[in-house]
């Protein structure tokens, strides 16, 4: 996704203590529990795993979202972050 002078948007990671973490480049949320997160972002698909996850603030038009709880692991796909949505969202996983 674009901002609004055209550019695409800067993909940031912020995590403190594996408790608190701050994600800028948000595309979309395609699916959150209390042990996994699933997020499209500029650079692709980012899985959260963890324990006792919430998404704080979720603010889509600036592509920010804050995540809370014991964070294990982040882990990226290659797919594309380019707003481009695949056939499905298994697809867009095991690519």
């Amino acid at each position: 996704m674009e901002d609004l002078n055209g550019t695409a948007r800067m993909h940031k990671v912020t995590m403190t203590n594996r408790k608190t973490c701050t994600i800028n480049g948000v595309n979309d949320v395609l699916s959150f529990d209390v042990h996994e997160i699933l997020l499209e972002t500029e650079q692709g698909m980012l899985m959260i795993k963890g324990d006792d996850l919430h998404v704080n603030r979720l603010t889509l038009d600036k592509g920010e979202v804050d995540v809370d709880g014991k964070i294990d692991s982040f882990t990226y796909s290659d797919v594309a972050g380019s707003g481009q949505k695949a056939e499905s969202l298994l697809a867009k996983l095991f690519r």
